[in-house]
């Protein structure tokens, strides 16, 4: 009898409690989320949060090998695997898309998709991505793609000093509003663009900042190409493209953008996406970025899911928050 009780009490002491991590690890899923404006508590946060992930899963496959037996948690383990192996098969089949499940890396589709979100994305082609086609020659897009450099102007507001523009970030009612060249941050002339084959024009959007007030940014409101113009429409897809390493995004460390298509470019039967974050005040070309052409285009944003996708920004080590995170474009 008396030894019946020391193995009771021996199990006893051997039991481990994962309640408490399994709580630090919301904790500090909760607060990595929220503390992401703040670079160090969300290292903090975020380190903590992939220890603490690593240690339940160590934890769990010990006390399950132990109470069960090797051979029973490894033919689990393996329908497991093979369930979700399964399930993402049927996903890329039913989506038409090898990556059918992704994640909004930056705050560059506010307010419509947050960073963080987990996206469910479909496969595209021409006829599934709604957005404005106009149609260009061959020559007219080599034309685009050799002097790309051209392209990179972005609307500023800007006080004229003699021969001297100072660029401000908002806008105010003595400024003026015009393009900027990227690489040399200089006002260029309004006749600047006469042979460019997109030419861009400014306006003035209301921006939501954080602490709840309202200014005014310069923004890109229209593109004309070909005697064509088009307007920012928020009803266009949202696709998800890869970048090249020509792309400033690219060298920036952004494999891949979650961006609204802004219009399709039709050179001659290939077909080109300039694409625009809903929360950025210019079009991605006019930074310095490459439009993609479709078989760069990933797939398009059927739906998103907050918060979720944290846990893929944690596990690759995304852990601060990018610029723009605190300031909300509101009308184009």
């Amino acid at each position: 009898m008396q030894k019946v009780k020391q193995v009771k009490k021996s199990r006893r002491v051997e039991e481990v409690n994962l309640t408490p991590i399994y709580i630090l690890l919301i904790t500090f899923f909760v607060l990595y989320i929220i503390f992401q404006s703040n670079a160090i508590l969300s290292f903090l946060f975020g380190a903590g949060l992939i220890i603490l992930i690593i240690l339940a899963i160590i934890f769990e496959f010990a006390i399950s090998f132990k109470e069960s037996g090797f051979k029973k948690n490894a033919f689990e383990i393996i329908i497991a695997l093979a369930i979700v192996i399964i399930f993402w098969i049927i996903l890329r089949i039913l989506l038409n898309n090898s990556v059918p499940i992704d994640v909004v890396p930056s705050c560059s589709m506010l307010p419509n998709l947050h960073r963080g979100d987990l996206i469910v994305v479909q496969g595209v082609d021409k006829s599934n991505i709604f957005a404005p086609i106009i149609n260009i020659s061959n020559n007219e897009f080599n034309t685009l793609m050799q002097n790309i450099n051209n392209e990179s102007l972005v609307c500023v507001s800007y006080i004229q000093n003699q021969n001297h523009a100072t660029i401000t970030q908002f806008y105010q009612a003595n400024e003026s509003i015009g393009l900027m060249k990227e690489s040399t941050s200089t006002i260029v002339p309004s006749n600047y663009q006469d042979n460019n084959p997109i030419k861009y024009s400014c306006g003035i959007a209301n921006v939501l900042l954080s602490n709840g007030t309202v200014k005014k940014e310069a923004y890109t409101n229209a593109i004309t190409i070909n005697n064509v113009t088009i307007k920012g429409d928020r009803n266009n897809s949202i696709v998800v493209y890869k970048t090249v390493p020509q792309d400033l995004f690219y060298k920036y460390g952004d494999t891949y953008i979650v961006h609204r298509a802004y219009a399709i470019l039709n050179a001659s039967g290939t077909y080109y996406v300039l694409t625009k974050g809903d929360n950025n005040p210019g079009l991605d070309i006019q930074y310095d970025n490459m439009p993609p052409s479709l078989n760069y285009v990933e797939g398009k944003v059927i739906f998103g899911i907050p918060y979720l996708g944290y846990l893929k920004l944690a596990m690759s080590s995304s852990f601060i928050e990018p610029a723009g995170c605190n300031e909300t474009l509101q009308d184009e």
